[in-house]
């Protein structure tokens, strides 16, 4: 347990924290809403740090990063807790413990992390499957001493972060990918126990003033986000706010969480939802989470069409692009990081 960031003291021993938009209100002995912040004694504690429930090695692809080290591994890191709770959440388990549920005994290190990814080969560790801004100190160490040993840092987030908090977290993080969950204030508000504002202003301020790598994706569930003028206003937003080169995942919903009364995401919602994208502006569209769909998830020049990448599952391969980014057909440096 270490003490925690971006709180203050109030009255009677309470402190108010203001890592996320919610700003908790946390009385003594008492537990954030995240899980992952207790009081003690009027301090605010991160009683998760260094307390993983989920160390594996995944495909870079499966965060999903399309122009983020294609084809390359990265060690992955859940904690427990989530500052959301979405309806359709697949990882409910992590994200949303029981309060008498204490974290793993077993401390890992941030040095821990550093060593077992070098030691593999890997060049990059990812905060992911619960929301890392919930367990921000902990990937910020995490951060830091993958920095000092030459290996990247990937946040897999909602994007739920208060002004005090995102630049600190972002400009310490190389590559992000978030989930942009819709663009209508009501399905945050009825499905995620949250505000749209605040994911759409952590867009923006990892765009303009982090160098961190931006990717998003958004999960299209039938009949709640999918209909063709939200995807267009959602998809025009990101052109003009964010700029056509950052790329988009659609992925397909299936049944999962307290939502297995919706059926899944049809191959033809993907493909509409990608046309109107394209049509807004954005150069690389990408759909995920289904089969078939092969087309859609390789990565093209924006210049003159090249295939630059296939992928199949979470495969990539390099098919007219060198490892820098350049086209091989017509010279253009795609958008992304590659080497």
């Amino acid at each position: 347990m270490k003490p925690a960031r971006f709180w203050t003291a109030e009255d009677n021993g309470a402190v108010r924290c203001a890592l996320c938009p919610h700003r908790c209100r946390i009385p003594a002995g008492g537990r954030s809403r995240c899980y992952g912040r207790v009081n003690r004694g009027g301090e605010l504690l991160a009683e998760t740090w260094g307390r993983p429930v989920a160390i594996q090695v995944d495909p870079i692809e499966k965060k999903p990063l399309n122009h983020f080290l294609p084809g390359r591994r990265i060690l992955s890191l859940g904690l427990l807790g989530c500052n959301l709770s979405c309806r359709f959440c697949q990882n409910w388990e992590l994200s949303h413990p029981a309060p008498d549920v204490a974290p793993p005994d077993r401390l890992v290190l941030p040095e821990d992390v550093a060593a077992a990814a070098v030691r593999e080969g890997i060049p990059a560790v990812a905060a992911t499957y619960n929301e890392p801004a919930v367990w921000a100190e902990y990937a910020l160490d995490v951060a830091a001493t993958c920095h000092a040993c030459g290996l990247r840092m990937v946040a897999v987030t909602s994007g739920y972060f208060s002004p005090e908090s995102r630049l600190e977290f972002f400009r310490n993080m190389d590559a992000a990918n978030v989930d942009l969950k819709s663009f209508r204030d009501d399905f945050y508000r009825r499905l995620c126990g949250a505000h749209l504002a605040p994911v759409l202003e952590t867009l923006e301020a990892i765009r303009k003033e982090t160098s961190c790598w931006l990717e998003v994706t958004t999960l299209l569930i039938p009949g709640l986000n999918d209909s063709d003028a939200e995807i267009d206003e959602l998809t025009a937003w990101m052109a003009e706010h964010l700029g056509e080169g950052v790329p988009l995942h659609f992925s397909a919903f299936h049944p999962d969480g307290e939502m297995r009364d919706r059926p899944p995401t049809p191959p033809a919602t993907l493909r509409r939802a990608r046309d109107i994208a394209k049509n807004n502006g954005l150069r690389h569209v990408y759909v995920g989470n289904v089969r078939g769909e092969e087309d859609a998830t390789a990565t093209l020049c924006p210049d003159c069409g090249a295939r630059l990448i296939d992928r199949e599952g979470f495969r990539a391969r390099l098919v007219k692009m060198d490892p820098d980014g350049r086209c091989q057909v017509c010279g253009r440096v795609c958008e992304g990081v590659w080497t």
